[in-house]
């Protein structure tokens, strides 16, 4: 399925989230053993629409490619794909695409009182301090990744 784009920038290329089509898959309710194995095959039966399960607000959610190597300890890697819901609110340790002076960005928000911190999940990147200087919104808040391989 081939996602409609949206937005293309230097780090993260957004495409928007839609409902209009449906794809269902086959899915284990009964889940999937991580030990010894089980006769999924058994469980076949159900199915599941990964747009309806995955997007609980289509007119704010966007769909996200991360480009770089700055959130790998937190999971998200070169790119990935991620679900960008934009009517959550900023909250502490949320990890959240932000737009600073001019670039968009993937990193874990560290509010303070007056300060927000914008923190890579990747030692070889400093922390990043937003100040009244800077032009900067968080944009929406990551809710779902999907991994590419």
């Amino acid at each position: 399925m081939k996602l409609p784009h949206y937005k293309k920038t230097s780090v993260i290329q957004f495409f928007k989230a839609g409902l209009d089509s449906k794809l269902e898959l086959p899915y284990v309710e009964e889940g999937i053993s991580a030990g010894f194995p089980s006769p999924a095959d058994d469980f076949l039966d159900a199915n599941i629409d990964l747009n309806t399960y995955l997007i609980k607000n289509p007119s704010t959610t966007f769909y996200g490619r991360v480009k770089g190597n700055s959130m790998v300890d937190a999971g998200i890697h070169d790119g990935d794909l991620l679900i960008i819901d934009k009517s959550l609110q900023p909250e502490n340790n949320k990890i959240a695409v932000c737009f600073i002076d001019g670039e968009f960005t993937v990193k874990r928000i560290k509010m303070e009182k007056d300060i927000v911190w914008l923190v890579a999940e990747n030692k070889a990147y400093k922390p990043i301090k937003v100040t009244k200087d800077n032009e900067f919104i968080i944009w929406g808040i990551v809710i779902n990744v999907i991994k590419y391989f």
